[in-house]
């Protein structure tokens, strides 16, 4: 079927049809909800190059990674994250562009998709307190939307994050209903927003609580198995060790786990253990009863919101800031019970 066809099947014109498909902010939302459903019944796609011709978006959406030494994005959380944004991209006809660069390229990558006209927008990775790609995405006038906050920026930008601080503050509030009040945090690296975000919820409990967080049961570092593995090591060797952990994910999780059990000891009976970010495709925690209890939060879903935002910014660019702030579910699984008294 051709955008003619599809024009006298729903008794509109040519022009009205294609400026609801390309979403040109006259059409009302009404029409083109009308004209977008019609579309999808009768598997009409415009052409794109047709689109790009008439409207001189590129159709495309940028996703830029640095890689450093110290801290890679290509992991299960990322991989999650894109695949739920290009569910987004691929229904409406857009494109994704990701380019993987060194960190000292990230500035110039920006400014060169931009001056090409390669992307219509990007979305923006692993923010930073007080992070200065929102200040030079504002200076070239690139349309983007940031997954997670900065804390500090005083500039106002479109953002979806998980509620990282409640999240966190919750998880320590069951383990101390628990019982347990020897809780290790596991975090991330802390010059990222997230990081910071839930060492705030895990102090936050505590010191509601009358507890002082203890600097020798909390770790930052980068989220693998093997520094969740020495962290835990670390702590389970302390002479007075931690019933519990609270830890940024699962892969981390797995070590530290790993080092509980290196002690002879058992995750769930022992030492209880919480992680975040336990809704993953391809690493599930457990089948029926979870492994671990969990802050659950689906990445993917935050992929295809996020991906929803920028597109909707980049067609309606008059339209302010979005923001988007997502509750973390608890999950009970079978890596938690009450503090064991000796």
């Amino acid at each position: 079927m051709n955008l003619k066809e599809l024009a006298s099947r729903l008794g509109l014109s040519p022009t009205t049809v294609s400026r609801a498909l390309n979403g040109y902010p006259e059409v009302n939302e009404t029409t083109r909800e009308r004209v977008m459903a019609a579309a999808k019944r009768h598997n009409y796609h415009p052409n794109t190059r047709a689109i790009r011709l008439a409207t001189g978006r590129a159709m495309a959406v940028g996703h830029v990674i640095p890689i450093a030494s110290r801290h890679e994005i290509v992991n299960p959380v990322f991989a999650d994250f894109i695949a739920g944004a290009g569910e987004t991209y691929s229904r409406n006809d857009y494109d994704m562009l990701l380019s993987v660069v060194s960190d000292d390229q990230e500035e110039d990558t920006y400014r060169n998709l931009k001056s090409k006209g390669n992307v219509d927008g990007v979305i923006v990775h692993a923010p930073r307190l007080d992070d200065q790609r929102i200040r030079l995405l504002f200076d070239i006038g690139l349309p983007f939307v940031v997954h997670g906050r900065s804390s500090g920026s005083t500039l106002p930008y479109s953002w979806l994050d998980v509620n990282n601080r409640r999240a966190f503050s919750r998880a320590t509030e069951f383990l101390l209903d628990l019982g347990h009040s020897r809780i290790a945090l596991v975090n991330g690296l802390e010059f990222m927003d997230f990081a910071i975000r839930r060492r705030g919820g895990f102090s936050d409990a505590l010191q509601q609580r009358g507890l002082a967080p203890d600097p020798d049961l909390m770790a930052s570092e980068e989220m693998t198995e093997v520094a969740g593995y020495r962290a835990a090591r670390r702590m389970l060797a302390l002479l007075v060790p931690p019933t519990a952990f609270l830890v940024s994910s699962m892969i981390s999780g797995m070590g530290v786990r790993r080092a509980i059990e290196e002690r002879g000891l058992a995750m769930g009976r022992d030492v209880s253990v919480i992680i975040h970010d336990d809704d993953l495709s391809y690493l599930k925690n457990g089948e029926d009863v979870p492994i671990f209890t969990a802050t659950r939060s689906s990445v993917r879903e935050a992929g295809r919101q996020a991906a929803e935002m920028l597109l909707h910014m980049i067609v309606s660019p008059r339209e302010g800031p979005q923001q988007r702030l997502l509750e973390a579910e608890l999950i009970i699984g079978q890596s938690t019970a009450p503090v064991r008294r000796l």
